[in-house]
């Protein structure tokens, strides 16, 4: 856990022996194999490895939209049995409505989950104002900058305040500057929401910047070969962490670990 995180008790996600297979009528496929994870409440955790190995199938099972076949999965103490509403989801791309602006892109959520029209508002604008995008409300999407695009996906996912927030690699088609701009602004977004949050990510420099935790997962059969803390304060200045000590160790640390793993 980082330090100055806030601890809070129980378990937001529990994974316990996961296993998926895929079958076809040629081949089956074990794109996960002996999986178990458990994640508290409020915290930030990342997940590498190489492509392939199964990183995204293990956010669509928490998220339900994929059955293990065999395991246990729980999200905030129950049992996961299909489809979660009380989660976010952030893809790699925004997935906007290109013939509506930013506001009334976010607000599709509450459209879709019949939220009340009154207090959705008032949350959608917390969010736009929370994350920079306050004038460019009525933007539709290719008016805005890639970065901006996904300041609306992520308002979208956070609008019914859910309390764990999965992110598929979501900075991932941005170029450097936006990116590490993303990064800073992801890190301000978990600490004054609280929100409990797992990142898929390819980036070692993103995984450490970002995670309280970073769990290394191995070539499909994807299964967890290491998890690491991550010791940097829970605040973090782009600048101050990329030359701070530990955050070289940790992710010379991984690079070397991930670089091991595909050479065999």
């Amino acid at each position: 856990m980082a330090a100055g995180t806030p601890v809070r008790t129980g378990t937001a996600i529990d994974l316990s022996g996961v296993s998926v297979r895929f079958t076809s009528k040629r081949s089956q496929t074990t794109a996960l194999d002996d999986v178990s994870l458990r994640i508290a409440p409020g915290e930030f955790v990342t997940i590498v490895g190489p492509s392939g190995c199964g990183k995204s199938t293990l956010l669509k099972i928490v998220a339900g939209l994929v059955r293990p076949t065999s395991g246990d999965v729980s999200l905030m103490g129950r049992p996961v049995a299909g489809p979660q509403k009380d989660i976010g989801f952030v893809f790699q791309r925004a997935a906007l409505l290109e013939w509506r602006g930013a506001r009334a892109n976010i607000l599709l959520q509450a459209e879709m989950r019949g939220m009340d029209r009154r207090a959705a508002a008032q949350r959608a604008d917390g969010l736009i104002e929370m994350t920079g995008l306050r004038g460019f409300e009525k933007a539709l999407p290719h008016e805005l900058s890639g970065g901006m695009q996904q300041r609306v996906a992520l308002c979208r996912a956070l609008l019914h305040s859910p309390p764990v927030l999965l992110m598929d690699e979501p900075f991932g088609a941005l170029d450097a500057l936006t990116r590490e701009s993303m990064n800073a602004e992801m890190n301000r977004i978990w600490r004054d929401t609280g929100t409990t949050v797992v990142l898929v990510t390819h980036s070692i420099a993103e995984a450490v910047f970002l995670g309280t935790r970073v769990v290394v997962m191995s070539p499909r059969p994807g299964r967890i070969l290491r998890t690491f803390d991550v010791d940097l304060p829970a605040h973090r200045d782009y600048a101050q962490v990329m030359s701070d000590a530990r955050f070289d160790r940790l992710a010379t640390e991984l690079r070397g670990l991930l670089g091991s793993v595909a050479a065999h």
